[in-house]
């Protein structure tokens, strides 16, 4: 068994945007390590831009010691070729992030809302507020397609933990021990 930290890489998949963020577990907040925004716009063939999101992937796996992938499960639009397109792009990368060894957990929108911003029905603008609240960060600049990916990996490392407690607790004289930095 590894005890090793994990690293988390969050994902907002697209073929002309994606967003990341990889952040280090930590209790009690994870410690965010980098975000941003790549873009495949100035590829004109669609073939290029999937692999390129494979090299991406691959790149920052390797330059964070990534161990654990979080994206965000398909959802429905009104678009079928828009809809095409992003599924290309998840597969491609849980494809590269299973080839890479890294464990991979999907969340519905709704699952990432929840437990960022504490609503399910957020805007994508209240989970960015939250989340600069939280990490002390201006996501302005960065945009919805990096904060997006950062709420993801966010959910992820909040799910670790409520799994953690979850497994760890069999009555709070146990929860409490387990969990000092959770006592206020």
């Amino acid at each position: 068994m590894d005890l090793k930290e994990p690293v988390i890489m969050g994902i907002d998949p697209g073929t002309i945007k994606m967003g990341f963020a990889i952040i280090k577990y930590a209790k009690p907040m994870p410690v965010l390590l980098d975000y941003g925004t790549l873009n495949f716009r100035h590829l004109s063939d669609a073939h290029d831009k999937l692999h390129q999101i494979f090299i991406k992937i691959e790149q920052l796996t390797s330059k964070y010691e990534v161990n654990e992938l979080a994206i965000e499960a398909p959802f429905f639009g009104k678009n079928v070729q828009s809809m095409l397109k992003l599924g290309r792009a998840q597969g491609v990368v849980i494809s590269a992030a299973k080839y890479f060894g890294l464990t991979t957990t999907e969340y519905s929108p709704r699952k990432i809302k929840q437990s960022v911003a504490g609503n399910g029905n957020a805007s994508k603008e209240q989970v960015a507020r939250m989340i600069e609240k939280q990490f002390g960060v201006d996501l302005e600049a960065a945009g919805l397609d990096a904060t997006d990916a950062l709420s993801v990996a966010i959910c992820h490392a909040f799910s670790k933990r409520s799994l953690i407690v979850k497994s760890g607790s069999k009555n709070w004289a146990d929860f409490i021990k387990n969990n000092p930095d959770r006592i206020v």
